[in-house]
């Protein structure tokens, strides 16, 4: 009898210790009851937590873990209707806070993230939704992490998966869009052919101002060609004039015949004249220029010897068909 009551105690010593024996995984956390009131965190590994006495409260998974935003219907501050879904990365930081500040921590971060997230996105307008998602990301972290400090949560990340605005609404952005680069595709056009004026433009400014130059230039030269002209003209007038002074009849010659042969060679050179009529005077001219200079040579040289008379003109032959004669005019070809 005796050995049946100590086998029995063993056995239940036994199942006492048993129950009591709790293993802790890594990344856990087993909050300890005393009578429905908290005592202590468990830690990863054995613990031993005596029966009827103490009790598990709660299992609480310390690792990071994710929480999906179910998709919200968002009214945006310029009244788009735009449709968004998200996820929130958090992790328990006091096992304790977790379990006993908030009754059901899962729906309590949710909640608090959907509301949040159709405050910070309803404040904004329909382009800032699309183009700012860090900047709502940020303000959602900081709202909910925030709030959540005291329930032993830390917040790490806030992301939006997705927005969707309208069908219409997306339409009217694409033909926007269209818009927006064929305008800046047309400016882009207008400035080249701008920019390809004012250089066609600056060239020939440039041409301009060196073909001016140019004539300038041309006309400064000749200028100077014809005022040297002037200069070796008047003096070889002043050499002729000084041997005259000085006794030379051979420059009167010289001068006079030179004039006369230039006046020559201008009717020579006319480009519509191929016959010159010239009068009986100017033959004669011609016919006395020698005489012409040995009279003045006898002249200026005292000699007293009489001039001798002029050489007769001779008629000038026609090359071409005869031509009526004038009386008193001889008819000269060029």
């Amino acid at each position: 009898m005796l050995t049946s009551f100590m086998v029995a105690v063993a056995v239940l010593a036994l199942l006492y210790v048993m129950i009591g024996m709790k293993i802790i995984h890594q990344g856990y956390r087993y909050t300890i009851e005393h009578f429905g009131r908290f005592v202590r965190v468990a830690q990863p590994g054995f613990n031993f937590v005596p029966p009827f006495f103490y009790r598990v409260g709660h299992r609480i998974n310390m690792m990071e873990q994710v929480l999906d935003i179910p998709g919200q219907e968002i009214i945006t501050k310029d009244n788009a209707m735009v449709a968004v879904d998200g996820v929130v990365f958090f992790q328990v930081l006091d096992a304790a806070k977790a379990a006993y500040e908030v009754s059901d921590l899962y729906t309590a971060i949710m909640a608090l993230s959907t509301t949040n997230l159709r405050t910070v996105m309803g404040s904004m307008d329909l382009d800032e939704t699309l183009s700012k998602r860090d900047e709502i990301n940020a303000r959602l972290l900081a709202v909910v992490d925030h709030a959540t400090e005291a329930w032993g949560v830390k917040i790490t990340r806030v992301e939006l998966k997705d927005i969707r605005p309208p069908r219409d609404i997306v339409d009217a952005m694409t033909r926007q869009m269209k818009a927006e680069r064929e305008k800046r595709a047309a400016i882009l056009e207008s400035e080249g052919m701008r920019q390809s004026e004012i250089l066609r433009a600056e060239g020939e400014k440039q041409a301009k101002i060196l073909q001016a130059e140019g004539l300038r230039e041309a006309a400064f030269r000749e200028a100077e060609a014809r005022e040297r002209g002037a200069e070796a003209e008047a003096k070889a007038t002043t050499l002729v004039s000084d041997a005259i002074a000085g006794g030379n009849a051979q420059a009167i010659n010289y001068f006079v015949a030179q004039k006369y042969v230039e006046a020559v060679s201008e009717f020579a050179r006319s480009p519509n004249a191929k016959t010159i009529l010239f009068p009986v005077e100017a033959t004669q001219l011609i016919g006395t220029l020698g005489g012409i200079g040995e009279l003045a040579r006898e002249v200026m040289g005292g000699d007293g010897q009489k001039p001798p008379s002029p050489p007769k003109p001779k008629p000038v032959a026609s090359r071409g068909a005869p031509t009526p004669s004038v009386p008193g005019i001889p008819r000269i070809e060029g």
